[in-house]
């Protein structure tokens, strides 16, 4: 979770100024936490807390209204009407990296998956672009290698994964979908060494550049282990006191107790 968050963190200056290259500072001035952050952190207290995703989407939400939600997200996160949207935007995988780290089976983390997506993101490939990242992550977490993952991703969701970063970087360009952008996500990690080599693959391929870099992170720290302590540390000074408390408390219930 971290992992995602930090990749939010790093990516979040280069989302309207794309960069095709791995050579930049991690933190640089004007990074900030975005909208995946808070969502995510969302996620978290919701698994924490016990109550329903939609409730702590409102709460949590709704205490940081300058985070860049999308349009459509924001508008729906202020109405009074609680119906789904029906949208197929990254918004669901990025948020969703505390189910592959909570959750004990496939068969949880596919249903939790789907439940905090189609609160607002219902559209099918909303639910399958947030089912394959927390898949991703539950498979990293739990010792498969690359290869089985690229396998098991590729078998149930159809997505294209036979590509490098290399070949995706000249040609790919700002994208909201999930499915442009979570293969996108998952082959930088696929094709990294570390957790570092995953966020500079990420970043390196322009776009929406926090939200590609916050679901690769989630998956490179699953695969990884824990990030390097000096980004944790820069994590926490970016974060304000309440999110990262739920970070913080949900490491200590679902990463290092495990």
């Amino acid at each position: 979770m971290i992992g995602a968050i930090a990749g939010d963190i790093i990516g979040s200056i280069y989302e309207h100024r794309p960069i095709k290259n791995k050579d930049f500072l991690l933190f640089q001035t004007g990074c900030t936490f975005t909208d995946d952050t808070v969502l995510t952190v969302a996620v978290a207290d919701a698994i924490l807390s016990n109550r329903p995703y939609l409730e702590s989407f409102r709460l949590i939400g709704r205490r940081y209204p300058h985070a860049g939600y999308g349009t459509s997200f924001f508008h729906w996160l202020y109405s009074d009407d609680q119906s789904p949207y029906n949208s197929w935007g990254n918004g669901s995988a990025m948020r969703v990296s505390p189910v592959g780290f909570a959750f004990k089976t496939e068969k949880e983390v596919l249903r939790e998956a789907a439940k905090s997506a189609e609160i607002s993101h219902n559209h099918l490939e909303g639910i399958k672009g947030a089912q394959a990242t927390a898949l991703a992550i539950f498979l990293a977490r739990t010792g498969s290698p690359k290869e089985g993952i690229r396998t098991e991703i590729k078998k149930r969701f159809g997505y294209n994964l036979d590509r490098t970063t290399d070949q995706i970087r000249p040609s790919y360009s700002f994208d909201v979908s999930c499915q442009g952008t979570v293969p996108e996500a998952i082959i930088a990690f696929l094709d990294s060494t570390s957790y570092e080599d995953t966020i500079r693959n990420a970043v390196s391929l322009g776009g929406d550049s926090d939200t590609i870099a916050c679901i690769a992170g989630g998956i490179a720290e699953a695969y990884y282990g824990n990030v390097p302590s000096d980004i944790r540390e820069r994590v926490q000074k970016h974060l304000p006191s309440d999110l990262w408390e739920i970070t913080e408390k949900f490491y200590r219930n679902f990463v290092e107790a495990t």
